[in-house]
């Protein structure tokens, strides 16, 4: 369950250093090029019980936004065997983007918890950081995404 977790301290006038990842065609994205957009982050494992119980949410969060330009998912797979990540997104049908680290991650990102989520606004800046489950398929949660589309 979400409640108010976009956050309202120093941290949300933190640019986090910048960060790479890869899909399974080799392509690279940066988070510094992503200026301009809104970025939703989420570190995720397949064997994590609380990644797969938030996963349906994301996926309605990527249908939802994934075909407006102003907004970026980077949904980054942490499995030790990535082939696991991939299968499962496969067996379970969801289409979010399969991304792993291609750099070190910032601290300022990840602290080793997971499901961890991020959203970055159109600055860079960090407006949400939340470790553990959540539904991101709350009209509240959307509200806040259509706002920070709107800055």
């Amino acid at each position: 369950m979400i409640l108010r977790i976009f956050i309202k301290t120093k941290e949300s006038s933190l640019v986090p250093p910048n960060f790479s990842v890869k899909n399974e065609h080799g392509e690279i994205t940066e988070t510094a090029q992503l200026r301009g957009k809104v970025v939703f982050i989420n570190f995720w494992a397949s064997w994590c019980p609380p990644c797969r119980a938030e996963f349906p949410s994301v996926q309605k969060l990527y249908d939802r936004y994934r075909s407006n330009e102003d907004m970026v998912f980077l949904t980054v797979n942490l499995d030790d065997e990535l082939i696991l990540g991939k299968n499962y997104l496969q067996k379970e049908k969801f289409t979010i983007p399969f991304l792993v680290p291609n750099s070190s991650i910032p601290k300022q990102l990840y602290s080793g918890s997971i499901p961890a989520t991020i959203v970055l606004d159109k600055t860079g800046k960090i407006r949400m950081h939340h470790s553990g489950m959540a539904d991101y398929s709350k009209d509240s949660f959307y509200k806040e995404i259509d706002g920070l589309l709107k800055e």
